[in-house]
């Protein structure tokens, strides 16, 4: 199996971090049961780069698939099975680029080689989160004014917000996805840039090749909604339609529209919509939880 970068990418987080916490000696004992002979010691580079360098040896390996199984492990996960379905679930997004899955059947972790990329609803999340009660929410009052953003970037928001509702009206159903996608980031942006110690330091903020956070403007929308509901600022059914609305944010590309068949209608301009008002809402109730 070959992975693309940003699957790398993904795996080293899971290991490293996500799956269990794993400290420089961990790791070397992790990759050394993979064939390595490292050992630790003065001059260990940062264990990002030190995954990094090892997932990229043997990329391409029958020990990747070995690396990827004992990530995964249901014996590290016992009485937690719906966290390890959910750490696979996303891994899965992400290697489904690749043309691969990976199947959880009971204690055993498995490999499906797929023929299209295949993007799925996670079950683990969707089956408390219904569409039409999140769309059955009510939001009165909203405004960017109210999450305390520089004047500047809250003026330019706010005009986006009053420019949505019209192509909302107008049935111009493409650009209220379009434009509710890009003021949803400049939303967590400009809330990240007034709030820099809270989105730096949760866990899930994203890190480059040695182990640092990445600058906010490098941050990719995926990134701040993971962020965000890290910080409880905004609800669990807010968070998986915010995916939703990223995914359909991507559509700015007219090939990609073309490739998909994707068709924008009424009431996927109406998710979308409903995602910025929940996202502006509940961060403006939670706003406490980041102050410094």
């Amino acid at each position: 199996m070959i992975i693309s970068n940003k699957t790398s990418e993904k795996l080293r987080d899971l290991i490293n971090e996500v799956t269990e916490y794993r400290s420089g000696p961990n790791l070397v004992k992790f990759f050394n049961a993979l064939g390595f002979n490292h050992s630790y010691g003065q001059g260990f580079p940062s264990r990002w780069k030190y995954t990094d360098d090892c997932l990229e040896t043997i990329n391409g390996t029958p020990r990747l698939d070995k690396c990827i199984k004992e990530a995964f492990n249901p014996i590290n996960f016992i009485s937690r099975l719906d966290e390890l379905d959910g750490y696979i679930f996303d891994f899965n997004q992400y290697l489904a680029f690749d043309k691969w899955q990976v199947v959880r059947n009971e204690a055993e972790i498995n490999f499906k080689k797929l023929h299209r990329v295949e993007l799925n609803e996670n079950p683990v999340k969707s089956s408390s989160l219904s569409e039409s009660d999140f769309l059955s929410r009510e939001f009165s009052g909203f405004t960017i004014s109210d999450l305390g953003l520089d004047i500047n970037v809250t003026e330019v928001l706010n005009k986006r917000i009053d420019e949505i509702e019209k192509t909302y009206t107008s049935a111009a159903y493409l650009s209220t996805i379009l434009i509710a996608g890009s003021t949803l980031e400049g939303v967590f942006l400009g809330l990240a840039s007034s709030y820099p110690r809270a989105f730096n330091t949760v866990k899930s903020s994203p890190k480059n090749r040695d182990g640092k956070v990445q600058p906010f403007h490098d941050w990719t929308l995926a990134a701040f909604i993971d962020v965000a509901k890290d910080l409880e600022i905004i609800q669990l059914d807010t968070y998986k339609f915010s995916h939703t609305l990223r995914d359909f944010r991507n559509y700015i590309h007219p090939y990609q529209q073309m490739s998909s068949g994707f068709t924008p209608r009424e009431h996927t301009a109406k998710i979308c919509l409903q995602v910025l008002k929940a996202t502006i809402t509940e961060i403006k109730l939670n706003l406490k939880k980041i102050h410094s």
